[in-house]
């Protein structure tokens, strides 16, 4: 099976694939697109020759036809925030058994970007796609609402979908947080967040938020805002610049865990008494916490099962067996951690 093409250059086709098994161009396309009625002996006689030859099919070619190819796109804001990779390994995971290979989109927050790597996405005919958020340019939403394939909207449920969504409330978590900290016995809150302008679910979060405080007489006493990555120097920095500020603030929310894990290490290295002087809170519930020296108080944002359901929604094992128009709301758990008082 030492059969190559006369010119390395030259792509390798069916043809090649047929020449080096013995087999007839029609049966390896049937073999290669899992279709049909192929003996056991020809199909491993077929893949064996494709894998010798490091023949890849050209999944254009063969969509042109049904104008779809197996790819499913998924665009998201970032890599480096947590939340974002353990999404992506719940559709991957679910994804790993369906012939439907995920490609990912990286917005960074911007709403002009998304607008343009959706664009890209789509003029590659996926079979589906997955976008995060519920919050889109005119043209964005325009395009998911003509492209004729299932979307899914994932990780917000405050809005209108195009088709499917799954997410949680991000309005009614920052809601839940707010009652525990009141209960709790804080009064003098203060609010450290990132890129709120730009992320739609922070900025839901901390409505939510003070929705709470102000149904029990309260609001934030200071606020502390950057537009870098979630990062734990960032935390730290913010931490020590809100408190220098307002040095009477009994509780920091955080709009996010790794900031919140910076702001914990910054306050244990100063002496303050964690939960008892000063109670804190992040957001996303990331494994990260579990290796700090208290257990930071958050909220599990469900985001592996949020991307799994996705996953099944497109590969057509969403709940209700159908493909698109599924509204998925799951519940984030209020994990009070060692940074809150217990009440």
């Amino acid at each position: 099976m030492s059969h190559s093409p006369a010119d390395p250059r030259r792509a390798l086709t069916l043809r090649d694939v047929s020449e080096a098994s013995g087999v007839s161009e029609m049966t390896v396309s049937r073999v290669l697109r899992n279709r049909g009625d192929v003996s056991d002996a020809t199909r491993e006689k077929v893949l064996e020759a494709a894998r010798t030859l490091g023949y890849v099919p050209n999944k254009i070619a063969g969509a042109l036809a049904s104008q779809r190819v197996n790819l499913v796109g998924v665009i998201i804001p970032s890599l480096s925030n947590l939340v974002f990779p353990e999404v992506l390994s719940g559709i991957s995971k679910e994804l790993e058994d369906t012939g439907l290979q995920p490609v990912i989109g990286v917005t960074s927050y911007s709403p002009e970007k998304e607008e343009s790597v959706l664009y890209e996405m789509l003029s590659w005919r996926p079979s589906g796609l997955i976008i995060a958020g519920l919050d889109h340019t005119a043209a964005a939403r325009t395009m998911l609402e003509n492209a004729g394939i299932p979307i899914v909207e994932i990780m917000d449920v405050d809005g209108t979908g195009v088709d499917s969504v799954v997410g949680i409330s991000h309005r009614r978590a920052g809601l839940h947080m707010a009652e525990a900290i009141v209960a709790a016995g804080y009064r003098r809150i203060g609010f450290l967040g990132t890129k709120v302008t730009q992320d739609y679910r922070a900025q839901k979060r901390l409505d939510g938020f003070k929705e709470g405080l102000a149904a029990a007489g309260l609001s934030l006493s200071d606020e502390e805002y950057y537009s870098g990555g979630s990062a734990l120097l960032k935390g730290r920095e913010m931490t020590e610049a809100i408190l220098k500020r307002s040095p009477d603030l009994d509780f920091l929310y955080y709009s996010n865990d790794m900031i919140g894990a910076g702001g914990l290490l910054w306050c244990l290295e100063h002496g303050y008494d964690v939960p008892g002087r000063i109670g804190l809170a992040g957001f996303n519930g990331v494994d990260l916490l579990d290796g700090l020296p208290r257990r930071l108080a958050t909220m599990d944002a469900c985001r592996r099962e949020i991307g799994a359901r996705a996953a099944q929604i497109i590969s057509g094992r969403g709940q209700s067996g159908q493909i698109g128009g599924e509204v998925i709301e799951l519940e984030p758990v209020l994990q009070l951690g060692d940074t809150i008082r217990k009440a």
